[in-house]
């Protein structure tokens, strides 16, 4: 049996950190409406990345967890968002996928 396609969630424009419950609600729907184990989060139309996305990521990260152990792959990760999450240790947390990765069969990675 193929494993079931991961679920899509998409953070775009200035992330903030009031607005960090609305996307963890999100999040909490889409795996409520899916069984998907894992969930893509394309982080590529963030503008600004700062803190509050890291943040953002991280609560997200939390939440696909808690949710029967399931986990949150990034994908789309801009160059500054990626020395954000290397730079406070959450790179090894959530999975970052390059693009080539999910084509290629590879698993996600920097």
């Amino acid at each position: 049996m193929d494993p079931l396609p991961p679920a899509v969630l998409v953070l775009s424009g200035r992330v903030t950190r009031a607005g960090t419950p609305r996307l963890c609600a999100d999040l909490e729907a889409i795996l409520a409406a899916s069984d998907a184990t894992v969930v893509d989060c394309d982080v590529g139309g963030i503008a600004e990345p700062d803190l509050a996305s890291v943040e953002a990521i991280a609560r997200l990260s939390l939440v696909a967890r808690r949710a029967g152990g399931r986990r949150l792959r990034l994908c789309g990760t801009p160059p500054g968002l990626q020395l954000l999450l290397d730079l406070v240790g959450l790179a090894d947390v959530v999975g970052l996928d390059d693009g080539a990765g999910a084509e290629a069969g590879r698993p996600p990675g920097p």
